[in-house]
């Protein structure tokens, strides 16, 4: 999902830098309600100067309406590089996989089994027969979630912070857990006794990478529309010119007897077709789209599930599966060991 972005407020971004450079070992100090002086060394210095060397700067943070020149060492404004170079400086490296235990909302109650039938069908309705062979038996599912910042560079560069949640093992997506992760209440008591997946980063990085093209189709498609109509006004604008020059040239080697001018003209001809094939390429490199993703945060997610064995029959042919009913999503998903429907 794509997080709103916030209104520019100076003084809740000044806030921020206050707090996230002192957080990096920077002195500050707010001479005023848009000024915060900074005294930096080391990890907080390098916002300024790769070496960490010690850097003393008044920073100013001037209302959205003030249209004047900015010096973007020491004014924070919409877009500042000092803001995205703070941001990563923020980020830990190596980048920790922290876990949370969702409450239990049904009060530790299995489902209903006509409810569960229900739910079935209505997510496998090529299902003829479902049967639960055993009784609920409580279990943990398990998602991955991810913060990313998402950066399209196109005519315009495009920036997104975007929450993705995917289900594992299978890395369906999971959109209601990834809107409603801040109402979602936590468990008081341990995770001691959860069996927590081992981390799987080649798998993740693919699951979380198809999760993220999804969530970007509609804003790519908005984009790769604006780059097509403009590439075409460009080409065409390129081709135009070119035919008409070569056309000229072209009549000018027909006119002449001279050897020597057909000669040059002919090498001229060839040159101008070289450009034009080098403008042609120019500009479709120009309009390419380059979608980039900085991964800012990762949570292993586990909640209360409830584990069936059934026994159904898809078209006509009969099946033992085993899976999961999350109470919260109200859907079912196949266990790790279950060949696919």
């Amino acid at each position: 999902m794509k997080l709103e972005r916030l209104a520019h407020s100076p003084g809740a971004v000044a806030d921020f830098y206050e707090e996230a450079l002192g957080t990096l070992g920077a002195l500050c100090e707010r001479t005023w309600h848009d000024r915060l002086e900074v005294v930096a060394a080391g990890a907080s210095a390098q916002l300024w100067n790769e070496t960490g060397a010690l850097h003393e700067v008044e920073l100013w943070f001037p209302p959205p309406e003030d249209t004047a020149p900015r010096e973007a060492a020491k004014e924070v404004f919409p877009g500042c590089p000092l803001t995205f170079r703070l941001t990563e400086g923020l980020r830990p490296t190596p980048l920790a996989l922290e876990r949370v235990v969702l409450a239990e909302e049904s009060g530790g109650r299995p489902p209903d089994a006509a409810v569960a039938e229900k739910l079935w069908r209505a997510q496998f309705p090529e299902t003829n027969r479902w049967q639960l062979v055993m009784p609920f038996q409580a279990d943990w599912h398990f998602s991955l979630l991810a913060l990313v910042r998402c950066e399209i560079q196109a005519i315009d560069q495009h920036w997104s912070l975007r929450r993705l949640a995917v289900s594992l093992p299978d890395g369906a997506p999971d959109d209601a857990l990834a809107q409603s992760l801040e109402f979602a209440a936590l468990a008081t008591n341990g995770s001691a006794a959860i069996g927590w997946p081992q981390p799987e980063p080649g798998r993740w990085r693919e699951l979380l990478r198809t999760a993220l093209e999804t969530d970007l189709a509609t804003d790519l498609a908005a984009i790769r529309e604006r780059q097509a109509n403009h590439l075409r006004r460009e080409l065409e604008r390129v081709e135009d010119y070119f035919e008409h020059y070569e056309q000229e040239l072209a009549a000018r080697a027909k006119r002449t007897g001279n050897a020597t001018t057909k000669m040059k003209t002919a090498e001229r001809l060839a040159a101008a077709q070289a450009e034009h094939a080098r403008r042609r390429a120019d500009q479709v490199t120009r309009h390419e789209i380059h979608a980039l993703a900085h991964l800012d945060s990762l949570l292993l997610v586990a909640e209360p599930a409830w584990r069936a064995e059934l026994a159904v029959a898809v078209a006509h042919r009969p099946q033992s599966l085993t899976a999961r009913l999350i109470s919260r999503a109200r859907c079912w998903v196949l266990a790790d060991d279950t060949a696919n429907l």
